[in-house]
């Protein structure tokens, strides 16, 4: 019953999103209403919209998933996720509309003009797309392999269909009314099952987290293993065993020593009541206290303060200059409108992280054997029936599939839509002239590739996904809007040679770390936490190759700065961009 009431409503959504597409179908007949909506949309909804794309399936299942197992410190990441949007409200926001262009790589090329900056642009927004395009695609896996059991690969290529027939329908106006309506529906479906969880939660004696030794089963619980993990064992405890353990066939009672266990796939393991919760590799067992203390490490145990500044560094910065959020800044009427946008978003953004919170800690009580599996992102889809049970249990389990789904498409219709906007522009168009025709097929391409990288990183958890990609824009794009807005001295090879630097590093250090799991002391925290040392290395590179090639600088820099700065009731030349929107 549970799978049926799910099933419906993540299908309610979906209808509902084809639906809404459908029906803006008719409102997008030109180029600016496919890249930019036609520069009309109102702040309110705008910031609904912007909202609905940045609270990914990260936000809605991978940050309770974080703070379940890994506590205070995973408080960060929602932090970092607000936080980012008042650097970019402070210093971008405005700017960035006056510039009148379509893209990043537009804005690039049309303040140094320069074809060359605007090519390595585009390079880096389709590689920071597809890395965060490749979390949602995972989520809508984890998803429908939860409530169905389906293969991982087999919600990808539901996000993806839908997706492409949104884009194809109406670009970013359909993208727009989808996005806003998606927000609204993941404020809900994530914030009404708190109520009954609290009271569940209440009733049943309210355990704190804050005094609780590590995670034991409640009850007797029986553990299936759909993938090979390995467990590290606290004390020995005796189970019923069906599958395979340290490569060996197991049935029976069989006791489990202390240390790493090798379980395989198939594997069902059935453990007693109050016995202690046996962690996946790389996840924690912390203690209650340890768990609810902050700087014990995010990502690691190595260094956890330096763990710390460097995640704040690539949100803080990486929101910034996240293609598909800054592509939102173009939509909006005017520069005040932009501004208007982004304190809105603030507050939207921050409404909904005061929720993942507490499935994050019901779901150390209730949910333990998530610990064990290593799939703690699937914490939010689960716990309505642990928790709650009955009816209720499936009622409000399907209200957060419906939210879920909701994650998983609204950001990936905004990565997609940045993109194929980049790939249209820069490479389908020379061989297809109908701009729109153009638009649909690189929409293909943009989502064709991530599927089949999420096919291969199939194990990372969610959040941490889409923090790399938080990593390359804070160690790209960030340093040139800084000093493409607010430094005049900038000139295109300081630019090229700074995101040619910054991006080399941080894609080189997350791909070592990825490939050396095994790292431990400072090369482990620096290759997987790259921001604090890649973002200051690109904006010194971007500063010295400027200066060191000032011949090169634009004679009318000093118009430019003034168009981005002045608002627009003052008459100002508007001619300087790169592209006009008709």
């Amino acid at each position: 019953m549970t799978n049926a009431l799910a099933i419906l409503a993540m299908t309610a959504t979906v209808v509902a999103t084809v639906g809404l597409a459908a029906y803006s179908t008719r409102l997008a007949r030109t180029t600016g209403d496919f890249y930019v909506a036609a520069r009309s949309v109102p702040p309110w909804w705008n910031a609904s919209a912007i909202s609905g794309e940045y609270l990914s399936a990260a936000s809605f299942l991978g940050v309770a998933g974080l703070i379940m197992a890994g506590g205070a410190d995973a408080l960060w990441f929602p932090v970092g996720y607000a936080v980012g949007y008042v650097l970019l409200l402070a210093l971008v926001a405005a700017p960035l509309r006056r510039s009148g262009a379509y893209t990043v790589p537009d804005f690039a090329e049309a303040r140094l003009r320069s074809t060359q900056v605007r090519f390595t642009a585009s390079v880096l927004v389709v590689l920071i797309g597809w890395l965060y395009v490749v979390p949602q695609l995972q989520g809508a896996g984890l998803a429908l392999r939860v409530i169905l059991g389906t293969p991982t690969w087999v919600g990808g290529v539901v996000v993806a269909v839908t997706v492409l027939i949104v884009l194809a329908g109406g670009g970013m106006r359909s993208v727009t009314l989808v996005q806003g309506f998606q927000y609204w529906l993941k404020v809900v479906a994530i914030a009404v099952p708190v109520l009954f969880l609290l009271a569940a939660w209440r009733a049943d004696g309210a355990p704190s987290a804050l005094t609780a030794p590590a995670p034991q089963f409640p009850a007797a619980t029986s553990v299936q293993f759909d993938t090979a993990v390995t467990i590290t064992v606290t004390e020995p405890v005796q189970v019923q065993a069906a599958g395979t353990l340290d490569g060996e066939p197991a049935a029976g009672p069989v006791t489990l020593p202390p240390g790493p266990v090798a379980v395989g796939a198939d594997t069902v393991l059935e453990f007693p009541a109050g016995a202690p919760v046996p962690h996946a590799d790389g996840l924690s067992a912390a203690t209650g206290p340890d768990w609810s203390t902050p700087l014990q490490g995010v990502g690691g145990d190595d260094h956890p303060i330096y763990r710390t500044y460097a995640l704040m560094i690539a949100l803080f910065f990486g929101t910034m200059g996240l293609p598909h959020v800054l592509v939102r800044f173009y939509t909006n009427p005017d520069g005040r409108a932009a501004r208007r946008t982004a304190l809105v978003v603030i507050a939207l953004v921050g409404l909904f992280y005061l929720f993942p919170v507490t499935y994050g800690v019901l779901g150390r009580f209730y949910t333990p054997e998530l610990l064990m599996t290593g799939r703690t992102d699937a914490v939010v889809l689960m716990l309505p029936s642990a928790l709650v049970g009955g009816g209720a249990g499936q009622v409000l389990g399907a209200l957060l599939a419906a939210g879920a789904t909701g994650a998983f498409l609204a950001t990936a219709t905004g990565l997609t839509v940045s993109v194929a906007g980049v790939l249209s522009q820069d490479i389908v168009s020379r061989r297809v002239a109908n701009p729109i025709t153009a638009f649909r097929i690189a929409a293909v391409a943009a989502v064709l590739v991530p599927l089949v990288l999420g096919l291969l990183a199939s194990s990372l958890p969610l959040a941490r996904a889409v923090a790399l990609a938080f990593a390359v824009a804070a160690a790209t794009f960030s340093p040139l809007l800084l000093l493409g807005i607010w430094w005049p001295r900038l000139t295109d090879v300081g630019a090229i040679a700074g995101l040619i630097t910054g991006g080399t590093l941080a894609l080189t250090a997350i791909l070592a770390s990825i490939a050396m799991p095994d790292l431990t002391g400072w090369p482990a925290a620096l290759l997987s936490q790259p921001a604090a040392w890649a973002m200051p290395t690109s904006l010194l590179t971007m500063v010295m190759v400027s200066l060191a090639t000032a011949r090169r600088l634009r004679p009318d820099v000093g118009r430019i700065m003034v168009r981005l700065h002045t608002p627009e009731a003052v008459p100002v030349n508007r001619s300087w961009t790169a592209r006009s929107i008709r």
